[in-house]
């Protein structure tokens, strides 16, 4: 388990992490949310022990990260942000390089070394040194450096920056199977993260939790949650229809689209069945007719922009 305690992080008379408290237990991944300068990443790395805390404690299953630091960190696979590395080395030099600082050699060294490779998807380049590989494949070195030690804990500083969308459902469904054992933390600016692979998501803004719940529940909060889109094949008077209709709170026309309407509900609650009876009792012309659960991002826009 990862606990922490009212922390805080000051940079002279700058508040970048400001009393934050919570638990991540063993098999939760978290998805670390916030926009720019919230303090996603301080948080990180006062976590992971690269900074120290200006008030509060971590702790990694039991181990203070500052009074007992080593026992701490050797629980811990990091992927910074911008995922570092040496880039004169070659692929291979740099995670027999990583092997060697976690204290492995010989056949266990090249065990572990052969494992992540193949694991990442890296075998192809193993021998091309890291400053000529695509953002996309320097960013899956971290990654491979991270989990080398089959760590207990993973904390992950956007783990799919720069990845293509094949490169991106691998490393998602990589994390999916790592959490089955381990504590995973995401730090992501990608909305779409949060529900392909975290199971809770918490949302800081200036410092503070603003938010702390499952991906359902952020989306329950959305103005669009269980809202009902429709797109006709020609041009029709929805509005006419569903002026009597209870539940409805409003309807939107698509601006650039315009036979495609969403129809909000009132209070969130289901309006589907009421508005499909509807469509086929007065045969509305529909070619798309859909429910929304809900838009993290209008969530996450109206919570990070309505924080005083």
């Amino acid at each position: 388990m990862i606990e922490i305690e009212h922390l805080t992080k000051k940079f002279d008379q700058f508040t970048a992490v400001d009393d934050l408290s919570f638990t991540v237990k063993e098999g939760e991944v978290l998805g670390f949310l916030g926009p720019n300068g919230a303090g996603k990443s301080t948080t990180m790395k006062v976590i992971t022990g690269f900074l120290s805390p200006t008030e509060g404690r971590v702790k990694i299953d039991g181990h203070d990260i500052i009074s007992s630091p080593i026992e701490a960190k050797s629980l811990i696979g990091y992927l910074p942000e911008g995922a570092p590395s040496y880039g004169d080395m070659t692929t291979l030099e740099f995670l027999q390089f990583i092997a060697q600082v976690r204290g492995y050699r010989g056949e266990e060294l090249k065990q572990r070394v052969d494992h992540v490779l193949a694991e990442v998807e890296l075998v192809a380049v193993c021998h091309q040194t890291i400053e000529t590989l695509s953002k996309g494949f320097k960013r899956r070195v971290g990654l491979a450096q991270a989990i080398l030690h089959d760590p207990k804990v993973l904390i992950l500083d956007e783990p799919t920056d720069g990845l293509d969308p094949n490169q991106k459902h691998h490393v998602r469904q990589l994390i999916k199977n790592l959490a089955r054992d381990k504590i995973v933390i995401i730090s992501t600016h990608i909305l779409e993260e949060v529900s392909a692979v975290c199971t809770r998501a918490i949302i800081i803004d200036r410092g503070r939790i603003v938010v702390d719940g499952t991906p359902a529940d952020l989306e329950a909060k959305s103005r669009f949650h269980q809202a009902v889109s429709v797109r006709l094949t020609a041009a029709y008077d929805l509005a006419a229809d569903l002026s009597d209709v209870p539940g409805i709170d409003h309807i939107e026309q698509d601006d650039e689209d315009r036979l495609s309407y969403t129809i909000l509900s009132s209070g969130g609650k289901p309006i589907f069945h009421v508005i499909s009876e509807l469509a086929q009792s007065r045969h509305w012309p529909v070619s798309e007719f859909h429910v929304n659960k809900g838009q993290l991002e209008d969530v996450f826009r109206t919570i990070t922009q309505g924080v005083q």
